[in-house]
Order: structure tokens, then C-alpha cells, then sequence
């Protein structure tokens, strides 16, 4: 296959190494709008450097878009344009209007689009997935949610990240419609700013909460922080009438137990989010060269990004208004 990876910084650099070393990828081109550093990413990975203007018009068979978020749309339009399979990072585009047209243009044009939720990928979230289809929790009742970064990221990505539900917490709303298969009816949430001024400055949040509530009636609780001094801590706790599951509960988790002689996990706190879901990361890529090739559909559309994003937008409006607001509002 010959594919396209546009952007060449931190997540991108791990998607061109590990598409270099791809048995199915026979040529990778890598363009970012620093020439100099995809020159430098190129070089290192022995691939090819190339225009990001020209990467889409190379007759490829796919493109990895991993650029800033105000450009997603843009290169997705594009990339549909010339008929390229792509696969992007989230969000679809910076607002709801945005992701409103590529959903449009995507489903018009036939290309097959995946965009980049990982946890649908991730062993803990799949197994959870089944033992609630299979019934093993019996009548799902309340789910918890927790993302926590263990420091903040900088002002200048703060400014340009759409806040912390847009953001972070986005990955929450996906997956927990994924796990349940369950739609949310109304959100309730909160902010703060505990740590630097630059989030209140952005009219941002660096600790979240959020109370969602499930067409069927289930209770969903989501909680965030961008500075987890006890590392980075992702979970998902989902208890039914027969059973408790929890994702993330494992022996790198950032917990401490208060109960004497308690001293479980043993292990060193997962140090960031691409450590924890490098696995997943690597599932996801390999699953959508399977999408480009027309082996597999995608498996999370632009439509499933819209879900997400909804939720996440109600989250914002509640915030900011200090309300609950129904999906349905956004509709």
C-alpha cells in the first residue's frame, strides 16, 4: 500500500513509525507544514518527506491525518475529494457545523472514513463490551467514569483545544456509548480551575464533572483532572444487577488503597495516555489499512464521532449556562 501521513509531531511521529514498519505499507510519505521536521521524521524512519499539498493528489491507497485540530476538516473534504481512505485523529472538526458537512460530504462521496477513538481498541473496554452484551452484569445500572492526566498540557494547546469536554473528555462520551450501546438523553456539568490561570483565561476547566443520564435511565458519572499527581488514571466502573466491571483496574493504576495491610497495585503508575493505549494505538492503525483496503467497515465513522461530540457540547453548554441540557437541544 502506498499511504499518506500528514502531520509529523508527537502522535504522528507513532503512527508513521509504526505504519513504516507496516508489512502491508510498501511506501510512506510524510508531509507537515514544518518541512524540516517531516524531513527529520522521514529521514529517520528511511521513508520519503513530500509537500503536504501534494500528498493527497499522489494516487494513494490511504492517508493518516494527525495535523491540528482546525485543519481535520479541511484535510477531510480533501481527502474524500480525491477518493482517499481516511483515517483522522479526533475531533472531525472544531464545531458542530464543520463535523455536520464532512458527515455529509463522507457519506456522498463513499470513502471510507474512520476517525481516531482508541479505546474501542483497548483489551479492558472490548471485554467490558461483551460480559454487558452477554449479560454477565445483568440490568445495567450506574457507570463511573475517570480520565486524569497527570499534568497539564500548555497554554498555547489549551487556547486551541475546545475545552475540557470537547478535549479530553469526548474519549468518555464515545466510549461509554460503545460499551452500552446506549445513547445519552441529558448532561449535567461542572468545572473548575484548581492550578494555572491560563485555563480560566481560556474560559476553560482543569477539573471536570459531569452527570449524564442514559435514555433507559442509567446513571453515568465522569469526573477529570489535568494535573493527576498521582499519574495518569483512566477507568470505567460499570455495575449492573448482576455484577461489577471496572476497565483500568489493573496493576499500574494510579490508586492507593487506605485499608491496612492493603498494598495492591504493585506497580509503577502509568506515566501517560499513549503509554497506557500504545496497544490500542497500534490495533487501531492496523484495523484501518484493513478499512483502505475495503476488507473491514469502518469502525468508527464520522456519524459515531457526532454522537460523541454532541454529548461533549451538551457538557460545554451545561457548564457554561450552570444547567441541564438534553441532547435533543442540539439536534
Amino acid at each position: 500500500m502506498r499511504v499518506g501521513l500528514l502531520g509529523a509531531g508527537r502522535i504522528g511521529a507513532w503512527h508513521a513509525g509504526f505504519l513504516a514498519q507496516h508489512p502491508l505499507v510498501g511506501e510512506l510519505l510524510i508531509g507537515d507544514v514544518d518541512g524540516r521536521r517531516a524531513e527529520a521524521l522521514a529521514g529517520r524512519l528511511g521513508v520519503r518527506a513530500a509537500d503536504p499539498g501534494e500528498i493527497l493528489g499522489a494516487g494513494l491507497d490511504a492517508v493518516v491525518i494527525a495535523t491540528p485540530t482546525a485543519t481535520h476538516d479541511e484535510l477531510l473534504l480533501a481527502a474524500c475529494a480525491a477518493g482517499v481512505p481516511a483515517f483522522c485523529e479526533k475531533p472531525v472538526a472544531a464545531d458542530l457545523g464543520a463535523t455536520l458537512e464532512v458527515r455529509d460530504v463522507a457519506a456522498k462521496s463513499g470513502v471510507p472514513v474512520q476517525i481516531g477513538f482508541q479505546r474501542r481498541f483497548d483489551a479492558g473496554y472490548a471485554a467490558a463490551r461483551r460480559a454487558l452484551g452477554h449479560g454477565r452484569l445483568g440490568e445495567l445500572r450506574r457507570v463511573h467514569m475517570v480520565t486524569a492526566d497527570p499534568s497539564p498540557p500548555s497554554a498555547a494547546y489549551v487556547r486551541a483545544s475546545g475545552g475540557i469536554f470537547r478535549d479530553c473528555h469526548i474519549h468518555d462520551f464515545d466510549i461509554l456509548r460503545w460499551v452500552t450501546g446506549r445513547e445519552v438523553e441529558s448532561v449535567t456539568a461542572a468545572g473548575s480551575v484548581r492550578g494555572e490561570s491560563y485555563f480560566a483565561e481560556a474560559g476553560d476547566a482543569d477539573t471536570s464533572a459531569a452527570l449524564l443520564v442514559m435514555e433507559d435511565g442509567t446513571l453515568v458519572t465522569v469526573q477529570g483532572s489535568r494535573h493527576n499527581g498521582a499519574g495518569y488514571d483512566v477507568r470505567m466502573e460499570l455495575a449492573g444487577t448482576g455484577g461489577t466491571w471496572a476497565v483500568g483496574l489493573d496493576e499500574r493504576v494510579p490508586l492507593r488503597s487506605a485499608e491496612p495491610g492493603v498494598d495492591w497495585p504493585p506497580g509503577d503508575a502509568w506515566a501517560d495516555f499513549w503509554e497506557r493505549f500504545e496497544p490500542a494505538y497500534a490495533a487501531e492503525i492496523g484495523t484501518f489499512l484493513d478499512v483502505a483496503r475495503g476488507r473491514v467497515p469502518s469502525p468508527c465513522t464520522v456519524d459515531e464521532a457526532l454522537e460523541a461530540l454532541y454529548i461533549a457540547e451538551a457538557a460545554t453548554l451545561s457548564r457554561r449556562q450552570d444547567r441541564r441540557v438534553r441532547i435533543a437541544e442540539l439536534r
